[in-house]
């Protein structure tokens, strides 16, 4: 068996487009294929997020048919672990493919392209240059000032927001972190402790689609709000302590929900958040959305660039033993 990629990275944060393949699917609706890639695929997502063809830190992105009527092509997420509801730095990337590949046919000034993701219809603008910029699906926040008891800090105050995905947000120096100097791996321990300490005590839903109520990750931000140009630097921990090299344009989107909450921003300002590599993402309220459920929702377009970095073609021998990959992490001592 052979799966034909083409590679890119928004940031530093990889993105693995499949563009050939992969097994046909049986589900007719984006969300049906995100089961059934769990159910019958989940070995060749293995096989090329992890060693030897990937690395813990890969993310990937699965081109499948849309069964929305305006997308243009349609999307499956992938990392380490599983399947994502929404990636920005992947939106990024991949729209740029469509324009460049020729997926989209190119317009003039802007190409327009509608993506369809596993948490709705994502509509982005590609430029000549090739900067991307998106209108995310409707973001909104969970919880404010919730509790989180935690064993190596005690109870600590977080927000949970939405932005395609649920994150968790607090200023890294309330856990004696600094985001410029602190070692990564004790930046990454605190995310994922964080994390599922939060998923314990604080029960997530989404009114529209349960699929997607689960708690995707944690940012950790240098507690600016990203006005006046002078980006804001945050690191999202997410899938086992995998950490995003880019800005996290979903979690962008998020943090612009919680800065319109608590009235930090206005529809139409734009902010700068800044990732661990220095790459930078815009983010900016455009305006408001219907509610979800009880809670106000925002629309937030998010801008970044996506580079090509090659392309592979991956063979699945059937006498390879590593066939569906391995993570060092993941063997028991």
């Amino acid at each position: 068996m052979i799966v034909g990629t083409v590679e890119m990275h928004t940031g530093g944060e990889p993105t693995r487009i499949v563009v050939e393949g992969w097994p046909p699917f049986e589900a007719r609706t984006l969300l049906g294929k995100r089961r059934e890639a769990k159910e019958r695929f989940d070995h060749l997502r293995r096989g090329l997020m992890l060693e030897p063809r990937g690395h813990d830190g890969m993310y990937g992105a699965l081109l499948v048919e849309p069964d929305h009527p305006e997308a243009d092509l349609a999307v499956l997420f992938m990392h380490n672990e599983g399947y994502s509801t929404m990636c920005g730095h992947a939106t990024i990337a991949l729209a740029r493919w469509a324009v460049e590949s020729g997926r989209v046919k190119r317009q003039a000034g802007e190409t327009v392209v509608r993506l369809q993701c596993p948490c709705g219809l994502v509509v982005a603008h590609v430029a000549d240059d090739g900067f991307v910029r998106f209108e995310s699906v409707p973001s909104f926040v969970h919880a404010l000032d919730r509790t989180v008891p935690t064993r190596t800090w005690g109870p600590l105050a977080v927000d949970i927001a939405y932005g395609g995905a649920f994150y968790v947000f607090l200023a890294a120096d309330s856990i004696g972190l600094d985001l410029h100097h602190s070692p990564m791996q004790a930046i990454a321990d605190a995310g994922e402790e964080i994390t599922r300490a939060a998923a314990k005590a604080i029960p997530i839903d989404h009114p529209e689609a349960p699929d997607l109520a689960f708690l995707y990750g944690t940012i950790l931000t240098d507690g600016r709000d990203g006005a006046n140009d002078v980006p804001s630097r945050n690191v999202c921990v997410f899938a086992g302590r995998q950490v995003d090299r880019s800005p996290t344009g979903s979690g962008v989107s998020a943090r612009m929900a919680l800065q319109m909450a608590r009235r930090q921003a206005q529809p139409g300002e734009r902010r700068l958040f800044e990732s661990c590599t220095g790459a930078v993402f815009s983010g900016c309220a455009l305006r408001s959305a219907p509610p979800i459920g009880l809670r106000r929702a925002v629309v937030v377009e998010v801008g970044g660039r996506g580079h090509f970095t090659g392309e592979s073609r991956f063979r699945f021998d059937a006498d390879d033993p590593l066939r569906e990959g391995f993570s060092l992490t993941q063997i028991p001592p």
